[in-house]
């Protein structure tokens, strides 16, 4: 399921946003290939938390084991109101404007149109996630086809059109040309667009307890995944460039379909299938991990313990698919793409940077405990330096999007206070919500799973010697 979402589908959605901030070809390509390197370092940080706290659940097991339970609840709560239903508006509004594009080729297709195909692209994968695990697997791996097909399409043309010897656009005199100079965080913004196409690289994460041999496996997936991820999203932009020019990626809404129809001729519809497909192989991806941080959340008592129940026979879990859906199409009758984007990218970033300072604090905190992988202490330095002045020129640039972000995710603070830490509630509110769950249950058919009484060693207590 994870592999569907390393090659997200934001290489689709991304490349305008990064061309928009960056101000010149040139520059957005060097904001791709950075993204990626920054993207490698932070996976390895993740590799050694990975492996020296092995419980799924992903930056929310880490900082909730390391910094305790306030800071991992205001990552989860970040997550469940912000990160992934953001993520998922986000996928399912490019879903339905690729679909549609061909239907309006001559202006923005209608808004109303783009919402209700993208809520009804969510429902259907959100009944799919809830009928059966099975089904949604093989949805994912089906619809990466359509992905990789997409862009090894793309790729392909461009470089039949660079050898062709339609290369101006990026040469070094033209790609680095600017109208404008961008500013510090206008660059900083480029990079939360990019962030976006690489947002995948710490789902492993987050079923760490089902990967096989992690020890060797998740140091393997970083190594080989990151570097072809870098690769491919680069090689896509540079063959955009070859055919289009800045001002045409600017002005289309469907980035691909553009590219398309202006190489394809008759079978330019193959590029919106293609697309279509990878996007809606992202939600059914994003939907199945944003269940599996639900659940780690209510197992721990972060979240309602109705979130933690599967389906007595298919083994769903409906509650926390239902919600994430719910959220999802609240954001998408409120949202504009690529503001969105930066609302997300924001968080994300937050949340990895605290993850990874998280790993320094543990280094210092607990010195003799087994790691059996340990990075050079450089790389998260040199990932933290690189966050905080992406995060603080971001902030200036754009201190509306990412403040509201920030205030959203403060406000778990009250709410951790008054629903996890406050245990002595008045006996009413408790008798409320056993009546709430008992309903929750009654609707969905869903029960706790039956956990086998296996004992997993508590982390804290290995050590080196």
């Amino acid at each position: 399921m994870q592999k569907g979402n390393i090659i997200g589908s934001g290489i689709f959605i991304s490349p305008k946003g990064v061309l928009e901030h960056s101000g010149s070809v040139g520059l957005a390509l060097v904001v791709w290939v950075l993204g990626g390197c920054i993207a490698a370092l932070g996976s390895l940080c993740y590799a050694e938390l990975g492996v020296t706290i092995p419980k799924s659940g992903g930056d929310y097991s880490y900082v909730t084991e390391i910094f305790g339970g306030l800071m991992g609840f205001l990552l989860l709560w970040s997550a469940v109101l912000i990160m992934y239903p953001t993520t998922l508006a986000v996928i399912a509004l490019t879903f339905s404007s690729y679909v549609l594009q061909p239907v309006f080729p001559d202006c923005v297709p209608p808004y109303m149109a783009t919402r209700m195909l993208s809520a009804t692209c969510l429902l259907l994968l959100t009944w799919v996630n809830c009928s059966s695990v099975r089904m949604a697997t093989r949805i994912q791996d089906v619809f990466t086809v359509g992905k990789l097909m997409a862009l090894g399409l793309i790729i392909m043309v461009g470089l039949v059109q660079i050898c062709n010897g339609n290369y101006e656009a990026l040469t070094p005199q033209v790609a680095f040309a600017m109208e404008r100079t961008p500013s510090v965080g206008q660059i900083a913004l480029a990079f939360l667009q990019a962030s976006f196409a690489f947002s995948g690289w710490n789902f492993l994460n987050y079923v760490t307890e089902e990967v096989v041999e992690p020890r060797r496996n998740l140091p393997r997936a970083i190594y080989i995944s990151i570097p072809l991820v870098t690769f491919v999203y680069t090689l896509t932009n540079i063959a955009y460039f070859s055919s289009m020019s800045p001002e045409e990626l600017l002005s289309s809404n469907a980035v691909a379909v553009t590219f398309g129809e202006k190489l394809l001729g008759m079978f330019s519809v193959v590029m919106p299938i293609s697309v279509a497909l990878s996007t809606f192989g992202g939600i059914n991806g994003y939907l199945f991990t944003s269940s599996r941080l639900c659940f780690s959340g209510a197992r721990e008592g972060h979240l309602p313990s109705l979130l933690a129940m599967i389906h007595y026979k298919n083994c769903t879990p409906i509650p926390a698919l239902l919600v994430c859906c719910a959220a999802t199409i609240v954001i998408l009758c409120i949202g504009e793409t690529h503001n969105l984007i930066n609302y997300v990218s924001f968080i994300n970033y937050l949340s990895y940077g605290v993850t990874i300072a998280g790993l320094l604090y543990y280094r210092w905190k607990k010195p003799n405990l087994f790691r059996p992988i340990k990075v050079n202490l450089l790389v998260p330095v040199c990932y933290l330096m690189f966050w905080a002045l992406l995060l603080g020129f971001s902030l200036y640039s754009e201190p509306v999007v990412c403040g509201v972000g920030l205030v959203i995710m403060l406000t778990g603070v009250p709410v951790y206070f008054l629903g996890v830490h406050w245990k002595e509630k008045p006996k009413c509110i408790y008798t409320f919500i056993e009546r709430m769950t008992f309903v929750g249950q009654r609707l969905c058919f869903v029960v706790f799973p039956q956990i086998d009484p296996i004992v997993i060693d508590d982390p804290s207590e290995r050590t080196d010697t």
